[in-house]
């Protein structure tokens, strides 16, 4: 069987651009690959309602031999939105993109792996107990394609998902919960040279709301940002709107809740004071977990790891990963680190060292799964 390795499909897959919601490309030749590898596959029509041109795919490779614990392995197919081209390079051993913008190892390391993964399978007849790969849309939005994927379709009794920058053997305990905030300031429009105390400037408002947020790392669970704020439509007019996107994230609910009220109060005192309406709207991005160490998924993982050589660490992650959605629909699924760095910046990088050690780690996870 002919297939190009674990570098050489990463470099083509990172050479595709797949921002969210433009996926159908790398999602053709994910299923490409696996029609060489002669494995059924299904896309599911989660793609308009997500706002993708591609959906999930799901490809099972039915177990071998009695007993043993089938596994789910999911990876994104998204990326951060590019800023140019991606030309991946091999450089002393560490993947770049010699272009100047992300490399994609956010998540396409993950796909090349577990693709080399069902190869090795596959090609050397290895038992197991159930493999199901499932390759996921518009994860850097919000987890839309997991959170819209049926759980129900999948034998997998476990996931694992390799999405955290940081070296191999580090296990993700726990992710917290993300809440985001979309604030719409409105005051009253006026020539800004002939006229501005007839004007409300809506960016003064929100501009006031922002000086007033507590941003950034608020204690070791929790942390808030404003990321996105836009508004006004000429120099010379006073803004009659202003857009602000924020978020906060924290692995306690109770203070999460606190810190997006304090954010709404916020928003709300500087309309007022402003002369100016606030519209605000809040929405669960993805809920928090937490595993201990004695769990199936963590027990597997650490078994893997040591076989191959790796001392295992435990973490948590400020970050959230398809591993929330399917771990709040009830399927237990761990977000293993696969070595990428500097994600979704112009230095992303991944060595070629860390892609070939996590194949080896996933083949190790299914041997303790058909254990198990």
């Amino acid at each position: 069987m002919s297939a190009p390795g674990p570098l050489d499909l990463f470099l083509e897959l990172c050479a595709i651009p797949s921002p969210p919601g433009s996926e159908r490309v790398v999602a053709d030749r994910v299923t490409a690959y696996l029609d060489g590898l002669g494995l059924d596959w299904a896309e599911d029509g989660c793609g308009p309602e997500v706002g993708s041109d591609a959906g999930n795919v799901l490809c099972r490779l039915p177990g071998r031999g009695d007993g043993g614990v089938p596994l789910l392995l999911c990876s994104h197919l998204d990326t951060v939105p590019p800023q140019g081209a991606i030309e991946p390079v091999v450089e002393d051993g560490v993947v770049r993109n010699a272009a100047g913008t992300i490399l994609g190892a956010d998540n396409k390391a993950a796909v090349a792996v577990m693709l080399e993964a069902a190869r090795r399978i596959v090609a050397e007849g290895r038992p197991h107990a159930g493999v199901e790969l499932l390759f996921t849309v518009k994860e850097e939005v919000g987890l839309l394609g997991a959170y819209a994927f049926d759980t129900a379709a999948l034998e997998a009794r476990v996931g694992f998902v390799y999405d955290q920058a940081a070296p191999i053997g580090e296990v993700i305990l726990g992710a917290p919960t993300a809440t985001s905030i979309e604030a719409r300031f409105h005051g009253r429009a006026a020539h800004a040279g002939m006229a501005p105390e007839e004007g409300r400037s809506a960016i003064l408002a929100a501009a006031r709301a922002i000086a007033d947020l507590r941003l950034g790392r608020l204690d070791e669970q929790t942390t808030a940002n404003v990321g996105v704020i836009g508004g006004g439509t000429a120099r010379n007019i006073v803004p009659e709107w202003c857009h602000v996107t924020a978020e906060a994230r924290s692995h306690d609910e109770a203070t999460l809740t606190g810190v997006v009220q304090e954010m709404l109060d916020a928003f709300a005192y500087a309309g007022t004071t402003s002369d100016c309406t606030v519209e605000t709207e809040t929405r669960r991005q993805y809920r928090g977990y937490r595993f201990r160490e004695d769990d199936l998924p963590v027990r597997l993982a650490t078994t893997a790891l040591a076989r191959v050589g790796l001392e295992p660490t435990t973490a948590l992650s400020g970050g959230g990963a398809d591993a929330n959605a399917f771990v709040e629909h009830g399927l237990p699924c761990l977000n293993l680190a696969n070595g990428m760095v500097e994600i979704h910046s112009p230095d992303e990088h991944i060595a070629v060292a860390d892609l070939e050690a996590m194949v080896d780690v996933t083949l190790a996870l299914v041997d303790a799964a058909r254990e198990a």
